[in-house]
């Protein structure tokens, strides 16, 4: 049977639907965004549900920081607690192993107790800050100290002059690890300032003491400067180090003197507490006992004029300050 013009438009009008239908279809199922995982059963919430509720958070992805909030988080991330106790433990290996040498070196040099261990040095540098008779300040020029204002359990050992060159002494400085701090004559080092040298190099420092350890109370500025200026010449070339400290002999002093070394470069004065011999301790204080910040004075001396030689007088110190639970510390630390 032919079909009419009729007939011909309602199967174009049943084929229009089925292709409208198998559009619609495809429009549902899912494409290549959906990697395959078959189709979206669920249908589309409302614009006002998709924001995201508890369980968003609960899954981990939150909503992006702002670029504040992310620098912010970037400071505060904890540092790696495993290197952390890493370090300690080294560090404390490292003290360990310190004091081990330090009571094998006593020992060996005849002391029954090791020196104690000084503490870290200061972050900062005590601010010497007028103090009665133990720092003395006047504008313009370096403080005088006795005492070093600080609150740690340690004392300071210089040594002045430089007549005894004795090796001996600079074996047992090392081998304890004491720091000293040399107050140098010109004088009495020229002869052999390579011992100075040697001293430096392993740690000690040294300082200024004057050409000719005369009484700088007798002396005018100029004569004061030559004293002290011409002695930071020597040691610039003779040491490599132009000194920062400076000690006038017998303790005395003028304000011409300060000025002096004010304007070579000088910046503090330390005097003393205590003095130091083979055979005893003099305490400028009548407790006889040493204070925190305490300065220790002695000499380059042997038996010619002492009872007994340099080694004996740093035993003596050793005993006097550890029994008294005192650590020898680098003044240079704290001046």
């Amino acid at each position: 049977m032919i079909p009419t013009k009729r007939d011909r438009s309602r199967r174009q009008i049943a084929a229009a639907c089925v292709l409208a239908a198998a559009t619609a279809a495809a429009c549902a199922s899912p494409g290549p965004d959906n990697h395959g995982r078959g189709p979206r059963n669920k249908p589309h919430a409302p614009a006002a549900s998709e924001s995201p509720g508890p369980d968003v958070a609960a899954k981990g992805v939150p909503a992006a920081p702002d670029a504040h909030e992310g620098q912010g988080a970037q400071q505060a991330a904890p540092a790696d607690p495993s290197g952390q106790a890493k370090a300690v433990q080294e560090a404390a290996a490292r003290e360990e192993a310190m004091r081990a040498a330090r009571a094998t070196a006593a020992r060996a040099w005849g002391l029954t107790t090791p020196p104690l261990l000084a503490p870290a040095p200061p972050a900062t540098k005590p601010a010497l800050t007028g103090n009665g008779a133990h720092v003395i300040v006047r504008p313009g020029l370096p403080p005088v100290v006795r005492r070093v204002p600080t609150n740690d359990k340690v004392v300071f050992l210089t040594v002045d002059d430089g007549m005894e060159k004795d090796r001996e002494f600079n074996r047992m400085l090392k081998d304890l690890g004491i720091p000293v701090s040399a107050f140098v004559t010109d004088y009495l080092a020229r002869p052999n300032y390579g011992y100075f040298r040697d001293l430096r190099d392993q740690g000690a420092s040294v300082h200024n003491h004057t050409l000719n350890h005369r009484d700088l109370r007798k002396l005018d500025y100029e004569g004061n400067r030559r004293e002290v200026c011409g002695q930071q010449d020597n040691l610039e070339r003779e040491i490599g180090v132009r000194p920062n400290l400076f000690r006038p002999p017998f303790g005395e002093y003028t304000e011409a003197t300060l000025r002096a070394a004010a304007s070579c470069g000088i910046t503090a004065v330390p005097l003393w507490n205590q003095e130091a011999f083979p055979d005893r301790m003099e305490y400028r204080y009548g407790d006889h006992k040493f204070h925190p910040g305490d300065i220790i004075l002695t000499h380059f001396r042997g038996p010619e004029t002492w009872k007994g030689d340099m080694n004996a007088m740093l035993r003596l110190v050793v005993r006097e300050v550890t029994a008294q639970g005192f650590a020898i510390a680098r003044l240079e630390d704290y001046l």
